[in-house]
């Protein structure tokens, strides 16, 4: 169930408070994540990323927005995944995802010297979190 709650932060924040029943936080972070999606234009720069126009993807990006985004991402998904077991040690448990939001973090501060900015962004961020998920998932 933790890693089913953390899945649904994953795909977009706020769903895994939905799913743990924090009806409130859950909407809040929805409103929260859309309001910085949209004004960072996250969601234009994944399109043209993917669609191979790189530059374009970069300079359509208000990095104003997309360097809150990181670290909030992977507090929704640790916030979803830690309150679908209460009872779980907050600090070692919290350190893969934090490493995710930094990892993230610098890989938006650098995304010019990436290849594929978005993915790669996305990657640093999503993998040490699935990491973290399975090395905490019996704690």
């Amino acid at each position: 169930m933790r890693n089913i709650a953390a899945l649904f932060s994953m795909l977009m924040p706020g769903f895994g408070q939905i799913y743990n029943r924090q009806f409130i936080k859950g909407v809040f972070l929805i409103i929260v994540e859309h309001y910085d999606n949209v004004m960072g234009k996250i969601n234009t720069a994944i399109h043209l990323d993917f669609n191979g126009f790189h530059q374009k993807a970069l300079e359509s990006a208000n990095f104003q927005y997309v360097l809150f985004y990181p670290g909030f991402y992977a507090y929704t998904v640790w916030d979803a995944w830690y309150f679908a077991k209460p009872n779980v040690d907050k600090t070692k448990s919290a350190i893969p995802f934090i490493i995710g939001g930094f990892l993230g973090e610098f890989g938006a501060i650098y995304a010019n010297r990436l290849s594929i900015p978005t993915l790669m962004v996305g990657l640093l961020m999503i993998i040490p979190m699935i990491i973290g998920m399975i090395a905490f998932r019996n704690h």
